[in-house]
């Protein structure tokens, strides 16, 4: 009988976070697998933990989820841990849970801290609808890319950062994304945790002179619908109205339906399309 992949959810900073579950499953589980052993050791000597560990990470990945899946099949229970927070949320956990899928392996989610929920919680930003991107990529053609995708994202937007690149990423959101509301959150559930709900232009003038210090989760505000509809009647108010018309009337639009989808538009009435329209024959 195959054994069951668990994975575990450990502190992303306060020891006190674990679940007395993820405890019990660390203590009995055959293997844990861990991103990094070095650092996973201390969470475990903490809570005496004597369990044998393998490392699984970026690196190794693909192959080493072929010999995790291997021994799963052979009946053992293994345990699969990040080096802090919930495993298979940016981080290589995603690749060995989905060969396990693929090889028959029951999967298991033992809950606990994860950092952008954290974040976004505290945020003081809207919670109910949210896109998630982890870290930008370093590929300087990609990560352009992904920050025009987000320019008109209406969802609050979600984002990991390490210190030494905050600045950089700060002044690319303002660049693309405008100045918009923004709470930076740091060293979530640590001693000095810091959470400040602010603008992306005042967190890039206050970081330039005060260097940041610990990871950083963003939250930064989602395009309005208010704004984005502004944007498309600047649009379309810079083509003709005629132009506008036969943009309609050549999909098919009756008359009637082509003048009501062009007002809407435009952010105008019917009858003003219809005495604009009557004023254009006159001068021809």
């Amino acid at each position: 009988m195959a054994g069951i992949l668990y994975l575990c959810a450990t502190p992303i900073g306060n020891l006190e976070d674990i679940t007395f579950r993820v405890l019990d499953t660390l203590k009995n589980v055959d293997l844990i697998a861990a991103e990094d052993t070095r650092h996973s050791i201390k969470l475990l000597n903490h809570f005496q933990i004597k369990t044998k560990m393998t490392s699984y990470h970026e690196y190794n990945k693909v192959e080493k989820a072929k010999v995790l899946v291997k021994q799963l099949l052979e009946g053992k229970n293994i345990a699969l841990v990040t080096d802090a927070g919930t495993p298979g949320i940016s981080d290589p956990g995603e690749e060995l849970v989905r060969q396990c899928h693929e090889a028959g392996i029951v999967v298991t989610s033992l809950p606990g801290a994860c950092a952008l929920i954290n974040a976004l919680i505290v945020s003081g930003q809207p919670t109910r609808r949210f896109c998630f991107e982890a870290f930008l990529p370093a590929d300087k053609k990609e990560r352009k890319e992904i920050l025009n995708q987000l320019k008109n994202e209406t969802r609050t937007i979600i984002l990991y950062e390490a210190p030494h690149r905050l600045l950089r990423t700060l002044g690319e959101l303002y660049e693309v994304l405008g100045n918009r509301k923004m709470t930076l959150c740091r060293e979530l559930t640590k001693k000095h945790e810091s959470v400040v709900l602010s603008t992306i232009e005042d967190l890039l003038q206050y970081h330039q002179e005060n260097p940041p210090k610990g990871e950083c989760v963003m939250i930064i505000e989602g395009k309005s619908m208010k704004e984005i509809k502004e944007e498309s009647q600047e649009e379309y108010l810079k083509m003709p109205l005629s132009e506008h018309m036969d943009l309609y009337l050549k999909q098919g639009y009756t008359q009637k339906d082509a003048m009501k989808k062009t007002a809407k538009d435009r952010g105008i009435s019917k009858r003003e399309v219809y005495q604009q329209l009557l004023e254009l024959k006159k001068e021809i």
